[in-house]
């Protein structure tokens, strides 16, 4: 298939500016990008005409919810990559914390066959570190990475037992696949849901402390730095979390880390009250002490990518009283808008520097062949309007839920088409 993507806007890294650009691709690859000043001879070739907009490498997402097998009331592998492909994400990398737990070979094919018939986007299983992610038994780890599993993590719940995780770690770090961790100590969060912090204390509530992830980051580079395996902190949100990989980097640990977009933009004092689920996430919403630290380590290196962590709930599982309903957002259709909006629109950030934490980044720290808008590469490439400006209206989503503290907000940057190994997974 021939797809010619005509007078859009290539960042250049050199110049720090946006050049036009065509950009030709033939199957599935990226052949040719030329000069914006030269009429392409585009012949019988599908024409997509970009003019004004950004032509970028697709967006990565390194940690999402799919909810499926077993809980696709709130997602399947259909809506949920249709709603990335929104997003402007081009590959996807899907949580084990489904029911069944992806666990077992035939659940990581049953991920990837699905994803083959039904989704849109590129979709990478990972699986989980223990049997049912129960802490207890670790999973056949050999099994599942010749099933098709990326890597190995119990997300959604902390491995708590420290010699499980140092024998995981050993473990993958002999067959080279990486360690995924959500870091969680459970006895310092049981029955809380909101950070230990003003928001907490002005509503008296039971506060989730800061040393409840970074307990189990500082544990685990320790232990990584045993092992020598590659180990990847899921969602930081704290100052201590960071001081520490910081730290674990300096010492030429093997530590990689990601950031969500809410935890770069809202602190707990943005909380509008306790009765609204939709601001309720796992790790929850900190200081602005940490909102700082986690902006700061994203800028230098310390944190290596942004990923939304995408996890959708019903609308009436968010209705419930807050104590009683799931922890957890909607991402992809956000992401980058807000990320856009919030810090490079007011000079903070280059267009460069975001859509590097985006995609080569991620593709960087997985070894992944995309992420790069360059001849030969993977014609998996995101078209945005950066002029676009509109409010996030939850009840457009693609995807099945709308659980969103963002309803309303005024953004700039959307994403108007998507494409995928050369074929347009989504346009507007």
């Amino acid at each position: 298939m021939s797809l010619w993507i005509t007078n859009g806007n290539i960042w250049n890294e050199a110049s720090g500016s946006l050049e036009a650009k065509h950009v030709r691709v033939e199957n599935g690859k990226i052949e040719q990008i030329v000069d914006g000043a030269q009429v392409p001879d585009t012949g019988s070739a599908e024409v997509i005409d970009a003019k004004g907009k950004l032509v970028s490498a697709g967006l990565i997402d390194m940690h999402v919810h799919l909810r499926d097998p077993g809980f696709e009331y709130k997602e399947d592998i259909a809506t949920g990559t249709r709603s990335a492909a929104k997003g402007g994400f081009t590959t996807i990398a899907c949580m084990p914390n489904t029911r069944p737990v992806t666990d077992t070979p035939e659940t990581v094919q049953y991920i990837t066959n699905k994803a083959k018939r039904e989704g849109v986007v590129n979709v990478l299983p990972y699986a989980s570190i223990t049997k049912n992610e129960l802490g207890r038994e670790l999973t056949d780890f050999a099994a599942l990475k010749e099933a098709g599993a990326i890597g190995f993590t119990d997300d959604g719940v902390g491995v708590q037992n420290a010699q499980m995780m140092k024998n995981a770690m050993a473990l993958a770090q002999s067959m080279n696949m990486p360690i995924i961790a959500h870091c969680e100590d459970d006895t310092l969060v049981e029955g809380a849901w909101a950070s230990e912090g003003e928001f907490s204390r002005k509503h008296g509530l039971k506060g989730i402390p800061n040393e409840s992830e970074a307990i189990h980051v500082g544990r685990d580079v320790l232990l990584a730095e045993t092992t020598g395996v590659h180990y990847h902190v899921c969602h930081v949100s704290t100052e201590q979390s960071v001081r520490l990989i910081r730290l674990a980097k300096q010492i030429g640990v093997r530590v990689t880390a990601e950031v969500c977009p809410h935890h770069l933009i809202l602190s707990d004092e943005d909380i509008p009250g306790v009765d609204d689920a939709n601001w309720k996430m796992n790790p929850p919403l900190r200081t602005p002490r940490d909102v700082k630290a986690v902006i700061e380590a994203l800028e230098d290196g310390t944190i290596d990518m942004v990923v939304t962590d995408h996890a959708p709930h019903s609308a009436e599982e968010k209705a419930r009283p807050v104590q009683l309903a799931p922890f957890g957002i909607v991402g992809f259709e956000t992401a980058f808008p807000l990320l856009y909006t919030k810090f490079v629109q007011t000079g903070k950030w280059t267009l460069g520097f975001l859509l590097k934490r985006m995609t080569s980044d991620p593709a960087r720290v997985f070894g992944l062949e995309s992420g790069r808008l360059e001849q030969g590469a993977p014609a998996d490439i995101t078209i945005i309007d950066l002029n676009s400006e509109r409010e996030v209206d939850p009840s457009t989503f693609a995807s099945k839920s709308n659980n969103t503290p963002f309803g309303g907000w005024k953004l700039s940057g959307w994403p108007v088409a998507t494409i995928v190994g050369g074929k347009v997974a989504w346009a507007e």
